[in-house]
């Protein structure tokens, strides 16, 4: 069944123009930005520790083995059937962004927070050393909004589902992977269609024609694709790869990139320190942060969405 929620805040005048200040392309952007990646944060142990012992740490194993074993070829074509139908919801970026404020991500062993914290402790971040590149600061916005797919009206679909590092399926899965142990129990592993290097892909296929495990990042580069975003590609790639640490994190599957992928590896790198390193128990005050954010959502996106 469709859904249909409220009007936006603002009128659509912005959609697609042209602002000040965006003169430059992605390509002509310096890479640094200036943010040096921390080795631990306010919780006060390092990012990204899947192995010291504690209850959360606990409970993201569970997750990660849950997914492992369910996460296969077959499971994601399905899935990207079944949504790509677009027909869950209709309704606005922004009004996506409050239904994720009933959901904490259980593959997090960094984040305990609702979901705008987490979404607008990333974009501000990119906005403070990226002040002119907007497609940036709405993509640090957006990147998350797939795990809507846990929202009872969207289905209700389990975690390990929807969150979680995302990995190619239909090839052997790398060592990388975190809690790779768990492979062992997903059928694919014996499968001899898909247990070698390159599975059903070839050689430099590219990463789009590469079967990634179903969740968030999937579907909101589906939903942002075919709702006719104008959001450059590196945009799209950051949102389809952010949770790929396998990728670009490990340097791994490599093997299958084309050279333009290379190119968005290097955005996508870039992207990663303020989606990881940003997250702080610091609130954002989204009163006074949304105006600005509904005018990139106005310039870049319909006013309505298909979810």
């Amino acid at each position: 069944m469709t859904i249909t929620v409220s009007e936006p805040l603002l009128e659509d005048a912005q959609f697609r123009s042209k602002g000040k200040g965006d003169e430059r392309t992605p390509n002509e952007l310096v890479l640094d930005g200036g943010f040096d990646a921390p080795d631990s944060n306010a919780f006060g142990h390092a990012f990204r520790d899947y192995e010291k012992e504690s209850e959360r740490q606990a409970s993201v194993e569970e997750f990660y083995r849950t997914q492992h074993i369910n996460q296969t070829y077959d499971f994601v074509l399905r899935k990207r059937e079944e949504y790509g139908k677009l027909d869950r919801a209709v309704m606005s970026i922004w009004e996506c962004c409050e239904l994720l404020n009933e959901f904490v991500d259980e593959s997090d062993p960094d984040l305990d927070e609702p979901q705008i914290e987490h979404l607008l402790q990333t974009a501000e971040a990119i906005r403070r050393d990226y002040p002119n590149e907007d497609w940036l600061h709405l993509t640090g916005l957006i990147h998350d909004l797939g795990k809507v797919l846990l929202h009872p009206s969207f289905g209700a679909e389990p975690q390990w589902a929807v969150v979680g590092d995302t990995y190619p399926l239909g090839c052997a899965f790398d060592k990388s992977i975190v809690h790779y142990e768990h492979f062992k129990s997903n059928p694919d592993y014996y499968n001899p269609d898909y247990n070698t290097k390159y599975g059903v892909y070839s050689e430099n296929c590219g990463l789009e024609n590469v079967i990634i495990s179903w969740g968030h990042d999937e579907y909101m580069h589906m939903v942002a694709k075919m709702n006719n975003t104008t959001l450059p590609p590196a945009a799209l790639f950051i949102i389809r790869f952010h949770s790929f640490y396998a990728l670009h994190r490990a340097g791994a599957y490599k093997h299958l990139m084309k050279d333009e992928d290379y190119e968005m590896l290097e955005w996508l790198k870039t992207f990663n320190k303020y989606d990881l390193y940003s997250k702080s128990k610091v609130r954002v005050d989204v009163e006074a942060v949304k105006p600005y954010y509904q005018s990139l959502i106005d310039k870049y996106f319909p006013t309505k969405l298909r979810w």
